[in-house]
């Protein structure tokens, strides 16, 4: 007798998991990590990240949204890639590719609050809340998806932030914008 037991049928909406993974619902991320139907709506998230961001100010400059929905998308698949890597191959979690990729990508989910940037006083204040927040769902999304502990969930995010904030800074100097973390400094 194997262990596998079926996934239950998943009924939950876009809007539904979206607000769930942003809430740290285990079994949303469960849902979506299971779901290959759910990448497309994962993909969506991390597009609608990139436009709340562009519309809260974030990407300064002409090339800005551009660069932003580039550097969302470039760094949503390095980071669920490198996660994979690290994961899978260093810390013997047991997902493939395409499962980080949905939990990451619904992880960004608190990123659509970047669009209250448009809002005097919120702006930086408030993408460091995000910031945060996100990489809470993050280390959710990467726990779920490899089924391991907290401690390697965490090891395995810094180890693939690294190459993502390294290419999202390369994207935003290459049109112009300047990087939030130099901005900061």
């Amino acid at each position: 007798m194997d262990n596998l037991q079926p996934m239950p049928a998943t009924h939950s909406s876009f809007v539904q998991r979206v607000l769930g993974a942003a809430t740290f619902r285990v079994p949303i991320y469960e849902e979506v990590e299971h779901d290959r139907g759910a990448t497309g709506q994962a993909a969506g998230v991390v597009g609608l990240v990139a436009v709340a961001s562009a519309l809260g100010g974030l990407f300064e400059g002409v090339g800005g949204p551009v660069a932003g929905v580039l550097g969302a998308y470039l760094g949503w698949g390095l980071w669920s890639g490198t996660c994979y890597l690290v994961g899978v191959q260093l810390f013997e979690g047991t997902a493939d590719w395409g499962e980080l990729l949905r939990t990451i990508g619904f992880a960004q989910a608190p990123g659509v609050l970047l669009v209250l940037g448009l809002v005097p006083i919120v702006g930086d204040a408030l993408h460091v809340v995000v910031l945060i927040w996100m990489i809470g769902t993050v280390l959710v999304a990467i726990r779920q998806a490899l089924d391991f502990t907290t401690g390697r969930a965490l090891a395995t995010a810094l180890a693939g932030f690294v190459p993502y904030m390294l290419a999202k800074m390369v994207i935003d100097l290459l049109f112009g914008i300047t990087p939030f973390l130099i901005r900061w400094g």
